[in-house]
C-alpha cells in the first residue's frame, strides 16, 4: 500500500501549467513544509521536511484557485519515484508525492497572523434549536475535550 498523509505550510505559491492539446490538464507544483515532532534532547537542527507535491485535474485546479505561500494544507496521495538524465549527463533521482485529495488544515480566521494562529475568538454562537448550549462567559477552555 502506498498512502501518504502531511500537513503543513506551502513554502510559496503554486506552480501552474496546462498539458498541451485539446484536453488541457492542470498540472499544480508546490512544497510543503512539514514540522517534525523534535524530542527535548534532539539538537536544535532542522525542524521540517520540505515535501515536493504535484496534483493534477481538479485538485491542481483547486491549488491554482485558492492555494498561496503560507497556506496551511492537509493532503492525501501517494509517493512516486522516478529519474532524469541532466543536462550534465548526471542521473537524478526524484521522489514527490502525488496529491489526490487536499483541504483546508486551518481556518480563514485563523491563518491571518503570520504564525498561522490568531488571539480573538469569536463568540460561540448557537443557531435556535440546533441541540447545542453556548458555553458561558468565564468557563475556561482549558477544561473542553475538544481544544
Amino acid at each position: 500500500m502506498n498512502k501518504v498523509i502531511l500537513m503543513g505550510r506551502l513554502t510559496r505559491d503554486p506552480e501552474i501549467r496546462y498539458s498541451q492539446g485539446e484536453n488541457a490538464l492542470a498540472i499544480a507544483r508546490y512544497t510543503l513544509a512539514v514540522d517534525r515532532r523534535v524530542r527535548r534532547d534532539a539538537d536544535a537542527g532542522q525542524t521540517a521536511d520540505f515535501i515536493s507535491c504535484v496534483a493534477f485535474g481538479k485538485t491542481a485546479e483547486f491549488a491554482e484557485r485558492y492555494l498561496h505561500q503560507g497556506t496551511k494544507l492537509l493532503v492525501e496521495g501517494r509517493i512516486q519515484t522516478g529519474s532524469y538524465t541532466n543536462k550534465e549527463g548526471q542521473k537524478v533521482y526524484t521522489t514527490e508525492v502525488v496529491v489526490e485529495n487536499s483541504e483546508f488544515a486551518e481556518s480563514k480566521n485563523n491563518a491571518g497572523g503570520a504564525s498561522g494562529y490568531s488571539a480573538s475568538r469569536p463568540e460561540p454562537v448557537s443557531a435556535a434549536g440546533d441541540g447545542f448550549m453556548n458555553i458561558p462567559d468565564g468557563v475556561e477552555d482549558e477544561g473542553l475535550p475538544f481544544n
